[in-house]
């Protein structure tokens, strides 16, 4: 064994070292504990920037982080106190654990402010910089912000609402190599109703994540079928690089998603808020944050320079078909099905211009088959070159000969939150109603900005007095209204669907009317045709709950059909007409035939005019509402 040190005694020795680990500091704690003197002395736990970086909020019982990771507090409680978290955080800065990244490169947001504000003596520090951060600056090289905004797509419930991204650029003149900030959820659900409710009550975790912006435009625009707008904003780059500090501490970390509140939306407003603490956005938003409101805040905030828009696939396809007539639709079809040979349009009687776009849009369609994996790349590469090589012979640009119009923006819409007042007249019955309507947009409201096709509301009442009886009832509730008009067309087959689910009042046997508890579902087609407007036929279920049936009970279904139109830019008009009969439980029909119309006064006002005949347990009556909506 000679002079070498037993490995046993060596193990003892050691053992408490290795318990209990000991962090070797390179200054003084006489030095950090001025730092923390200096700190509490100034009240920086309490600064706008610090609760900004920790995303501190107020609430009954104090102050409290959204973030949910206990990964990103140094303190033991740092989630609910300010205070503690920035002493920690000072002290963890002059240790050094060997164990991964230093704290004042891990929380690089956090030193960059701390050190301004002490003015702290880097040489003290076990490491004065950076190096890893840097090198990730110097590859993005970022000159500017845009926030994106994906509109709605009703058939992924994760979108009904629309989606908004960050978007980091650089010198380079394309913006699709760009790099996008994105919060989410993650979540592999596909079941709209299950995803609402587990979204709402915060069962998903958020992540914030970068990705190439090619990579977003093709999953929302091409894949998704959605438009998207990009707002250049007028941050500077070194509100940027602040922005990219904080996302740097954020890499990782994770907080519990709501559906309404801390969204994909408002995460990102506190990137925003990093980059320019005086715009304090996430302050704006306190009850629910819809995607659109955060575009509108930004908007009136002066961030916006400039607003481009970016036409999805199916937008494009949809434009470029309707410069053709039937006939040129049917060849384009054929080509991109490689039911016909593209050298066909060439030699064909049709006109120069008519070939170049009958063409274009095959052109347009086999990619958009492709990307949705409607074919394989084999036969994408033999139809796309064979199509695109008659093109080429044509020669001509074919640039004006479909612009796309560019749609009104989508901030430039009414106001998500809706109040109506108004009366009316229930089978012979005066009333007094008051609706309100937290979210979103329904078929009657005006279109412009949204999506012509879509209803969500959500948490939507109807409060009504009636004066002769002094009788004050809640008329109707609606947990949540759904409806999706997608129109099929020749080259895009969507199917429309709705549900809602919540009470209202029926007439049932007695000849009165009760509040009903129900749950409606529908499935069928829409379709649209210039001058005549988007109409639809569904077959739908209808379930009704209520004390006051015998069976408690009743369950029917039957057909519905409607037509939504526009006389002009701001009168809309909804017909619609059901009819349910119900086997199961109470035995009954319910018809109903309704006229309503919007007549719009200015972006956030308009007029209702609501009539309808109404029959359910053999008692008909009719209804005449007038109302006067105002959103905010």
């Amino acid at each position: 064994m000679g002079g070498l040190v037993s490995p046993v005694f060596l193990f003892i020795i050691l053992f408490p070292f290795l318990l209990f680990p000991q962090h070797v500091s390179s200054a003084d704690d006489s030095y950090v504990n001025s730092l923390i003197s200096l700190a509490e002395e100034k009240g920086l736990f309490k600064e706008k920037y610090w609760k900004i970086l920790l995303h501190y909020k107020d609430t009954l019982f104090g102050q409290k982080s959204l973030i949910d990771d206990p990964a990103f507090f140094l303190a033991k409680n740092g989630k609910n106190d300010p205070k503690a978290e920035l002493e920690a955080t000072l002290r963890a800065f002059f240790r050094n654990s060997g164990k991964g990244d230093p704290a004042v490169c891990r929380f690089i947001a956090r030193f960059t402010w701390l050190k301004k504000q002490l003015n702290i003596d880097v040489s003290e520090l076990p490491l004065g910089r950076c190096s890893a951060f840097d090198n990730v600056i110097g590859r993005i090289k970022p000159t500017s912000v845009a926030l994106i905004f994906p509109a709605e797509y009703m058939n992924n419930p994760a979108s009904m609402f629309g989606h908004t991204l960050i978007n980091i650029e650089s010198g380079v003149k394309s913006k699709l190599l760009a790099h996008t900030i994105n919060y989410s959820a993650f979540t592999g659900e596909t079941f709209g109703p299950l995803f609402a409710f587990k979204g709402v009550f915060g069962f998903y975790r958020g992540y914030y994540s970068m990705l190439p912006y090619y990579e977003k435009v093709r999953e929302y625009s091409d894949i998704s079928q959605r438009d998207m707008w990009e707002y250049e904003l007028n941050l500077t780059e070194e509100e940027v690089r602040k922005m990219l500090m904080h996302l740097w501490e954020l890499q990782n970390i994770y907080s519990q998603y709501y559906f309404f509140t801390e969204n994909c939306s408002f995460n990102l407003l506190f990137l925003l808020d990093a980059a320019r603490p005086s715009l304090d956005l996430t302050k704006s938003f306190r009850l629910s944050v819809i995607p659109i409101d955060t575009v509108k805040e930004i908007q009136e905030k002066g961030l916006v320079v400039n607003v481009d828009y970016r036409p999805s696939k199916s937008t494009k396809i949809r434009y470029i078909a309707s410069q053709l007539n039937d006939i040129g639709q049917k060849l384009a079809l054929l080509i991109a099905e490689e039911e016909m040979h593209p050298v066909e349009i060439i030699d064909s009687h049709m006109g120069l211009e008519e070939k170049i776009i009958t063409l274009d849009l095959a052109i347009e369609y086999i990619q958009y088959r492709y990307v949705k994996k409607e074919i394989d790349r084999e036969r994408y590469t033999s139809v796309f070159l064979k199509t695109l090589k008659a093109r080429s012979k044509l020669r001509a640009s074919s640039e004006k000969l479909y612009e796309l119009p560019v749609p009104d923006q989508p901030e430039k819409g009414h106001g998500s939150n809706r109040l109506g007042l108004g009366f009316g007249f229930q089978d012979g019955d005066l009333f007094e109603e008051v609706r309100y309507r937290p979210a979103y947009h329904s078929l009657l409201d005006d279109d412009r900005g949204y999506d012509p096709g879509a209803q969500i509301q959500f948490g939507n009442f109807n409060l009504r007095y009636y004066s002769e009886d002094d009788r004050l009832v809640l008329e109707r509730f609606d947990i949540i209204d759904i409806i999706s008009l997608a129109h099929r067309d020749r080259f895009f087959k969507p199917y429309s669907w709705k549900f809602s689910t919540g009470f209202n009042r029926k007439y049932l046997y007695d000849g009165r009317d009760h509040p009903v508890a129900r749950v409606n579902t529908g499935g069928g087609f829409s379709y649209y045709k210039d001058r005549v407007g988007l109409y639809y036929c569904m077959v739908e279920t209808d379930l009704n709950v209520s004390s006051r049936l015998d069976d408690s009970f009743a369950l029917g279904i039957g057909p519905s059909i409607g037509l939504k139109g526009k006389v002009n830019k701001t009168w809309l008009i909804h017909v619609g007409a059901s009819s349910i009969y119900y086997p199961l439980g109470d035995t009954h029909w319910d018809l109903k035939v309704s006229l309503d119309q919007n007549f719009t006064i200015n972006r956030n006002n308009s007029v209702v005019l609501e009539c309808s005949w109404n029959k359910s347990f053999d008692h008909d009556y009719g209804e005449f509402v007038l109302m006067w909506n105002l959103y905010f």
